[in-house]
């Protein structure tokens, strides 16, 4: 498994989160670093310094974390003063090379099914569809184009590279008003 890293002396964001989040979730649960530690199968040394955030923490170390505080890996490395799981938008994992990345999106609990839906609209195309069974949830990531989500009267436009996730429990279209080919992903959870 791979490591949130950093390169250079800035922390990134996410290493900051971590740390508050740890420490946050650890005080609630009325632990102490020993006793967390214990509990994930890590150092408190490296408890002490994930709570400083100061040091590369494995994707493997924070699954460990989480299940030890008993939550899901997106609170651990979502912004501390956000309570909504539909948009982390943070790199939890860089590569050697600077085109090697792992960004962690949107998270949402599934509770029975997920689906994962590779779409491509030709430039003036739409798809209409009726709306979800109730507790869905639609992910959204532009791959090439611009999408434009129709809810309603309301009108998203999501640009290559960007993300929306939403409850799918009405009505919407996705459309295609731009001169390219669209390419998207869409995971639907329940």
């Amino acid at each position: 498994m791979g490591n949130i890293m950093h390169k250079s002396n800035e922390r990134p964001d996410v290493l900051v989160h971590v740390a508050a989040n740890v420490r946050r979730l650890r005080q609630a649960a009325a632990l102490s670093q020993q006793a967390l530690a214990e509990r994930a199968g890590v150092s408190r040394r490296m408890l002490v310094n994930i709570e400083k955030g100061d040091v590369n923490v494995s994707l493997g170390t924070l699954d460990r974390l989480a299940e030890a505080l008993g939550v899901l890996f997106y609170a651990l490395v979502q912004p501390p003063d956000s309570g909504d799981s539909s948009r982390i938008d943070e790199i939890a994992w860089v590569g050697k090379s600077p085109d090697s990345r792992a960004r962690l999106l949107a998270s949402k609990p599934a509770r029975q099914e997920v689906e994962l839906w590779s779409w491509s609209l030709a430039p003036g195309e739409s798809y209409a569809s009726a709306a979800d069974n109730a507790g869905w949830h639609e992910m959204l990531v532009v791959i090439e184009g611009t999408l434009t989500l129709v809810l309603g009267e309301r009108e998203i436009v999501i640009e290559a590279g960007d993300f929306h996730v939403r409850p799918s429990d009405r009505p919407y279209r996705y459309r295609n008003d731009g001169p390219a080919l669209l390419r998207f992903i869409r995971n639907v959870v329940y």
